[in-house]
């Protein structure tokens, strides 16, 4: 694998991520199905899987941003396996409404596996990581991904001061603390 086409997979991931959050936040808006704490922390997890795919995106590839990449993933996971236990028992309810028979964090757990999973097998491939002198020019392609996640990191960022203030998020939000 050249570092081209890991520049393009990591891309590629980045759009998936993207969309992962692009999907929660326009529920958020549409339906007013504001995200709980945990919701939140899931959501954090995914910036920061993000963030390693754009770091591969400006620098180039290196086994440490696929580190920032797992971890991130693993957060999110572990946050999400959280909510899950906390549901799984029968007459203890659900948070949100399920989309394609499952909840967002159950979703998430799945998103969150599937990345670290892509990301262990990207590390088997030793040749997209051989020294350059100066880091790869970001293409059109890569360029959008990025601008695309930004955007909705810094969007699901601002909506969560909206929603919390500057303290703890309530357990079951309302309505925006800021914007009463």
């Amino acid at each position: 694998m050249t570092p081209a086409i890991s520049m393009r997979l990591s891309a590629l991931g980045l759009l998936a991520v993207s969309a992962a959050l692009a999907f929660a936040f326009a529920d958020q808006l549409a339906y007013n199905h504001l995200p709980c704490p945990l919701c939140i922390l899931q959501r954090a997890g995914l910036v920061a899987a993000g963030f390693g795919l754009a770091l591969n995106l400006r620098f180039g590839p290196y086994p440490s941003h696929y580190a920032v990449v797992i971890l991130g993933a693993i957060t999110g996971g572990a946050v999400a396996l959280r909510q899950i236990l906390l549901h799984v028992v029968p007459g203890t309810g659900a948070y949100g409404t399920p989309f394609l028979g499952l909840h967002f964090y159950t979703w998430d757990f799945i998103i969150s596996a599937l990345i670290i999973a892509g990301s262990a097998v990207m590390l088997l491939f030793e040749r997209q990581f051989v020294p350059r002198e100066q880091p790869q020019r970001l293409v059109r392609f890569a360029l959008t991904s990025f601008a695309i996640f930004a955007l909705l990191a810094l969007g699901n960022g601002i909506s969560t001061v909206l929603e919390c203030g500057g303290g703890l998020c309530p357990d079951n939000p309302s309505d925006y603390l800021l914007l009463r």
